[in-house]
């Protein structure tokens, strides 16, 4: 499986603002409440001269690795604190197959260095709508985040 083969299996089209490729596979049925669905899940490809540019859900979102090379997040908490984990089939390395990204996390991920492309897909329950997505500022996730100023300029995109 190449990337041109998922392209073309998946019908794959820019994830506008994030970055990469990617199509919505499922949405569950909307709720009564307030018309949200139920559920939506997505499948992304990202290539090494792309990247997810750093956003925010009001809502968790789970993070699923299906192909390809290792994909590195970088998660600013709330609190203040960092996470880089690591999205990929190297469980012996600590990567992760699946992560739970919490509501109002700051997240952005490239494929790991040395890699070409990855396939990974993400859920959310309830599920998502435009609304939902707020794109990351630099100069702000810079300010409340210094220790990790490069790597915030390198997943931010105006």
């Amino acid at each position: 499986m190449t990337p041109r083969d998922l392209i073309a299996h998946y019908g794959l089209q820019p994830l506008p603002r994030e970055g990469g490729l990617f199509r919505q596979t499922w949405a569950g049925p909307a709720r009564p409440d307030d018309g949200r669905p139920e559920g939506t899940a997505i499948v992304v490809l990202l290539t090494a001269d792309d990247y997810s540019a750093l956003h925010r859900l009001p809502t968790d979102e789970v993070w699923h690795h299906y192909l390809g090379d290792p994909l590195h997040l970088l998660l600013l908490a709330p609190d203040g604190s960092t996470r880089t984990p690591v999205l990929g089939p190297g469980l012996h390395q600590g990567q992760h197959l699946q992560l739970t990204v919490p509501a109002g996390t700051w997240m952005g991920a490239r494929v790991a260095p040395g890699g070409a492309w990855t396939f990974f897909g993400c859920t959310m329950a309830p599920g998502f709508t435009e609304a939902d997505y707020e794109h990351g500022d630099a100069a702000d996730l810079t300010t409340r985040y210094p220790s990790e100023a490069a790597r915030i300029g390198d997943l931010c995109r105006p």
